[in-house]
């Protein structure tokens, strides 16, 4: 398995990843190839890919604001899960987050979501239940 930083050119790959996972919510906005390119361009160092054989298995999006990091789309083929693939983007993602001066991650998860929360378990994240996760729609989808 090789694990680098994600490309705009990784695109297709990943898009089809995240279509065929489980739990994983996309919108037409936000996971275009403008969306992900513009998230890119805007996090060019914290966001990785593992491939093998020249496909896309596994994929994180991280980045930050200066003050939290935040992950998205941390998805693993279903056939490379369990071997430690998606522990390693998280790895190299709070690496990255760290090195930029980051102290705190946080990600959302859909609460039906079992094996991702369960994942994220897994990883040392835990459960905020003090919080109400709000969302305001500035551009409809």
């Amino acid at each position: 398995m090789n694990y680098r930083i994600m490309r705009a050119e990784d695109y297709d790959g990943a898009f089809a990843l995240w279509q065929s996972t489980p739990g994983m919510g996309l919108n037409s906005l936000d996971d275009s190839r403008e969306g992900i390119v513009r998230y890119l361009e805007r996090n060019p160092q914290t966001c990785f890919v593992a491939e093998e054989a020249d496909r896309i298995c596994g994929t994180v999006l991280s980045g930050h604001d200066g003050r939290r990091g935040y992950f998205y789309h941390t998805a693993v083929a279903r056939e490379k899960q369990g071997q430690g693939v998606g522990s390693r983007l998280v790895e190299l993602a709070v690496e990255a987050l760290k090195a930029q001066g980051i102290t705190k991650v946080a990600l959302v998860a859909f609460s039906e979501n079992e094996n991702g929360n369960a994942f994220w378990e897994y990883q040392g994240f835990t459960l905020r239940e003090d919080l109400s996760y709000r969302n305001l729609r500035l551009k409809p989808l």
